[in-house]
């Protein structure tokens, strides 16, 4: 049997908690699925898994084989698609759906970029800031920002979110610039997503602080918090990408510099390797080396 399948049936069995969900993400029998884990077992020789009636766990040696699984997907996936015939073969259309700060900032730079490569690829880009799902809205790759993956979808790493509080020189004209994170408590803080409380987390020498902030407005897309952070409103916290033509230029001004706000990760997102598209294959691999190579993120980045 093929052992790249077999892993991908493993881990797919560990992340869904039982084999018959394992089966239903797959879109394979429950005897496939059993059979796979039988042969994944033979040839390591042991038990991988804990089975009840209720759950399974993995055991000491299934969690080695687990976290090389992974590997091995990571490997298979980033084995680069032929290019040369097939940028120009390859057809069909891409939903990617993505926040409006990173798809202003990166993806309206990078998507014309894949398209030139790959020009009988079209792509439909969604721009808001809400967690889609994936398969009721026809989703091929969700572009997120964050620390709190979700178990059930398959998330490759395309680089990291680095963010910086700031506020308008207008707005610190009338209020006392703060100097650690416990003096953001007096402050009208631009607040995302949540209305009342929300809690920024900092870390300064591998030290982490928290601090409970609030405001007069919150919103759940980051480019209004800009915007009103322009206009003197408050002090927000803001993606480095978003905001460093406004740090450049001084109309923001960034806060406690030695205070590092809780960095994040930017991921592609989809649902399943099963008979994965060659079209979001090259995408992913494009998306990969354009956050590693591209001179205009790495520009947005250079204060990292």
């Amino acid at each position: 049997m093929d052992r790249i399948t077999a892993a991908q049936v493993f881990v797919t069995i560990v992340e869904q908690g039982s084999l018959i969900a394992a089966a239903e993400r797959l879109d394979m029998s429950r005897a496939m699925v059993s059979r796979y884990l039988a042969e994944m077992e033979k040839w390591a020789g042991i038990r991988l898994l804990h089975r009840t009636t209720r759950k399974i766990s993995l055991t000491s040696a299934g969690e080695s084989v687990y976290h090389r699984c992974l590997k091995l997907m990571e490997l298979a996936e980033a084995m680069p698609v032929q290019q040369s015939l097939e940028a120009q073969t390859l057809r069909g259309s891409l939903r990617v759906s993505c926040s409006q700060s990173l798809g202003m900032s990166a993806l309206a730079v990078a998507i014309p970029e894949f398209m030139q490569m790959y020009p009988q690829i079209a792509v439909n880009l969604q721009m808001n800031n809400k967690v889609v799902n994936l398969i009721e809205e026809r989703v091929d790759l969700a572009i997120r920002i964050t620390n709190n993956l979700e178990p059930n979808l398959i998330a490759r790493p395309l680089s990291t979110c680095h963010s910086i509080i700031c506020a308008a020189p207008s707005y610190l004209a009338k209020n006392s610039p703060p100097k650690n994170p416990e003096d953001l408590a007096s402050h009208n803080c631009l607040t995302y997503n949540f209305f009342g409380k929300s809690l920024w987390v900092f870390e300064k020498q591998h030290e982490c602080y928290s601090v409970p902030v609030s405001g007069t407005l919150s919103a759940n897309e980051s480019t209004v918090l800009m915007e009103a952070a322009l206009q003197g409103a408050g002090i927000a916290m803001q993606p480095y990408y978003s905001v460093a033509s406004y740090l450049m230029s001084g109309q923001l001004v960034e806060l406690m510099p030695d205070y590092q706000p809780q960095a994040m990760g930017i991921y592609g997102i989809y649902a399943s390797r099963q008979n994965m598209p060659a079209t979001l294959r090259v995408l992913l691999d494009f998306l990969v080396n354009w956050f590693a190579t591209s001179e205009h993120w790495q520009k947005l980045m250079l204060k990292r």
